[in-house]
């Protein structure tokens, strides 16, 4: 009987399961999470702090998705070490456990740039269930009213959403000159902009946070922050929101290749035998820009643990690749942004463009030999699926590109050659 080890029990880890089981329903699968309770959606976690959603709400899969998968969870635990040879993973406080397959689903930990204060009581990070319950019972036991966010990208917006929601003031700070820089273009970063303003977010770009003070007669509480031109903001509480950075520390000294993250092949294995990674601490396919890379987002660690799920029960199976793909509603506006949404200037790219400033809607394909690369879309996402058709598939647009833009492009107007070969697929 096979035995499989997962360190990690998030959207990765879980995937990972359901696979080995698809393939393998008597292994023993033991998963090994720092979290009491792993199985939960990350990216509600802002719905917590809003109180949109209760902790049962956020859950992804019931508690007794474990059971159920005849899986030992070992929740609450912290795996510390690898033994490569003897094929083991060590837990904090000593105990070993044993592996024939191993999934590396380690994820990712929040970025904290250096600075002065970051360790006073009132600064927080926004990746998991804890922080977000941490922070909402701090908003609470103080009596919040003022809070500063340390960037604007996903996590960022989604943090200041919910603090505005529960009635807090709030100043975004953000280093790059634009908001949300990785998904958008200039144009379209300043109509999502627009409308944050619109709301009552104080936002300062091209700046970034460089000291937090504290109370006078009590320097270990937050009472504000100093920007990088000397202004100061005065806030009762602090949340970094810059991003996630592999968690390596599992492997680092290991023969397990290290680049940014773990290094895979198409099958999700490391370099080492019978070692396997997945989700946010992975550099894996992205087939927009035809190379391997970190794309820390959760259907692509869904994913990227069911090929690894596969391959370790003995079912071949190849991952195709992700791309930046993000799919958002923050202060009521949709966004798709999908692959080279906000390219550098090459020859080798056509930018096709619509902006209706009446209606407040933005479209931008990128295309490169008339295949779509990079999608944009700020409010009027119902097609997105039909373009992103295009883009996976690398059907050439060239006869029909003059209409992807169109107020009616939808399955209809593509050629009829194709709309077959789509509802064949669907």
């Amino acid at each position: 009987m096979a035995k499989y080890v997962i360190v990690g029990a998030s959207a990765a880890g879980i995937g990972a399961v359901e696979a080995i089981r698809e393939v393998d329903p008597v292994g023993a699968i033991t998963v090994i999470s720092e979290e009491p309770c792993p199985q939960y959606s990350r990216p509600m976690i802002s719905d917590f702090v809003s109180g949109k959603a209760d902790f049962n709400k956020m859950k992804c899969r019931t508690d007794e998705f474990w059971k159920e998968n005849n899986v030992e969870a070992l929740t609450g635990k912290k795996a510390t070490a690898l033994n490569l040879t003897e094929k083991t993973v060590q837990l904090e406080g000593g105990e070993k456990v044993a592996y024939e397959k191993l999934l590396l689903a380690t994820g990712g930990k929040p970025f904290v740039p250096k600075m002065e204060g970051s360790d006073k009581d009132g600064v927080f990070t926004f990746t998991t269930f804890k922080d977000a319950e941490r922070l909402a019972a701090k908003i609470d036991s103080i009596n919040a009213k003022a809070a500063v966010v340390i960037g604007a990208g996903l996590i960022g917006i989604s943090v200041t959403e919910a603090l505005l929601k529960r009635g807090l003031k709030v100043t975004m700070v953000e280093l790059q000159d634009k908001i949300l820089s990785l998904l958008l273009d200039a144009k379209a970063s300043d109509l999502v902009e627009a409308v944050v303003r619109k709301a009552g977010v104080n936002i300062v770009t091209g700046q970034s946070v460089q000291k937090i003070l504290g109370k006078p007669g009590n320097e270990g509480v937050v009472d504000g922050v100093i920007l990088t031109k000397g202004d100061q903001v005065p806030c009762d509480l602090v949340i970094v929101a810059i991003g996630v950075v592999p968690r390596t520390e599992l492997v680092t000294g290991t023969a397990v290749k290290i680049n940014r993250g773990i290094v895979v092949d198409n099958m999700m294995q490391t370099n080492v035998p019978d070692v396997y990674a997945s989700g946010d601490v992975t550099e894996a396919y992205d087939f927009i820009m035809n190379q391997n890379r970190l794309l820390p987002l959760w259907p692509l660690a869904v994913l990227e643990g069911q090929v690894a799920g596969y391959n370790m029960a003995g079912k071949k199976t190849t991952y195709m690749g992700g791309t930046n793909m993000s799919s958002l509603k923050y202060f009521g506006t949709p966004i798709v942004s999908i692959g080279l949404a906000n390219p550098k200037e090459d020859p080798a790219l056509e930018v096709l463009v619509k902006h209706d400033a009446e209606r407040n809607v933005y479209k931008k394909l990128v295309l490169k030999n008339n295949v779509i690369v990079g999608l944009t879309l700020v409010n009027c996402i119902e097609r997105a699926g039909v373009s992103f058709y295009l883009m996976k598939n690398a059907i050439n647009v060239k006869k029909f590109k003059q209409k992807l833009l169109s107020d009616d492009f939808g399955l209809a107007t593509l050629p009829v050659s194709l709309q077959r070969k789509m509802c064949v697929v669907q």
